[in-house]
């Protein structure tokens, strides 16, 4: 699972995601990649589970970037704990994600096979996303 090896703050804010990406939002490696259409956070076992997905279709040919890191401490109160009392421990990590970001992006397959790859990964993640080209 995806996490910092380590953060300035143990906790932070949820905070919102406001406009849309404009750092990572064009295709800087590969051929093919997957942008986001939503505002949401990302989790790193989500994104994990879309970079396992995408490899395995591609059966480990061709070369993934991953663009996104999950770098942002999520914190949880126990199940059946009264309110109060203060904020909870750190449980996950996840990335805040604008509409507009590359999330993966793949190089060094077949165009089919790449868009059935990314495809496949993005039913992994919990916000809407499309497949786009890089234009030579």
């Amino acid at each position: 699972m995806l996490q910092p090896v380590r953060t300035r703050w143990r906790k932070a804010h949820k905070g919102r995601i406001h406009g849309t990406a404009t750092r990572a939002s064009s295709i800087n490696y590969g051929a093919y990649a997957l942008k986001a259409l939503q505002p949401e956070r990302i989790t790193g076992k989500q994104i994990e589970a879309a970079r396992v997905a995408l490899t395995r279709h591609m059966k480990r040919q061709g070369r993934v970037w991953t663009r996104v890191f999950p770098n942002v401490p999520v914190s949880k109160k126990p199940i059946e704990v009264r309110m109060g009392k203060g904020k909870g421990n750190p449980e996950f990590f996840a990335c805040r994600v604008k509409p507009g970001r590359i999330l993966f992006e793949v190089d060094g397959v077949s165009e089919q096979i790449s868009k059935e790859a990314l495809y496949k990964a993005s039913a992994k993640l919990p916000i809407k996303t499309k497949i786009i080209k890089r234009y030579a």
